[in-house]
């Protein structure tokens, strides 16, 4: 799946969203590792990483190539601010029409609208594929992506009180939410 626009963000400037391809591999493994030490809401920790530079370089090409499932990246001023993966729940008959996707945005970019930009645009990435129902899961204690998921129609329809487990072995409560996209 392609994708390619620019869109405002706050401060009078300019985001590029656009597909990641195979040549942004290694920009895009140095972000996962930068961003998931900077944070305790997303998936997994950065030595988690399920892939070295060359296996990310072939992840992004297999991406390009599909109609159904997209990396974006999310370029300020030429740096790597943000990334989305939209993918789908699965190819069964029963859920082909659910997509999953998930956010990253570098903290020095945060506040700023990169992240809505992200999730506006794997909306529209979505419908282009024929998703029915586009699904996320959130650490509950992120309030400024709830706040965002729920400002763009999101609702919740569950909750994972033990949904993730700490280094430290602390809960992490996960919200589910989802967006019918044909309503």
């Amino acid at each position: 799946m392609q994708y390619r626009k620019i869109v405002p963000i706050k401060g009078g400037r300019t985001c590029l969203l656009r597909s990641a391809t195979e040549a942004d591999g290694e920009e895009v493994y140095r972000f996962f590792h930068l961003t998931h030490g900077q944070t305790d809401f997303l998936l997994a920790y950065p030595d988690e990483s399920s892939f070295d530079v060359a296996g990310e370089k072939r992840f992004l090409a297999g991406l390009e190539a599909k109609d159904n499932a997209i990396m974006l990246c999310a370029y300020v001023d030429g740096v790597l601010a943000g990334t989305l993966g939209m993918t789908p729940i699965g190819m069964k008959t029963k859920l082909r029409h659910r997509a999953e996707f998930g956010i990253t945005v570098e903290q020095s970019f945060q506040g700023q609208g990169i992240g809505r930009a992200l999730m506006n645009a794997c909306i529209e990435c979505a419908k282009q594929a024929g998703y029915l129902q586009l699904e996320l899961e959130a650490v509950a204690d992120n309030v400024p992506a709830l706040t965002l998921y729920k400002s763009a129609g999101f609702q919740e329809y569950g909750r994972n009180p033990r949904g993730f487990r700490t280094r430290d072995n602390r809960w992490q409560e996960l919200v589910l939410m989802r967006l019918e996209l044909d309503s």
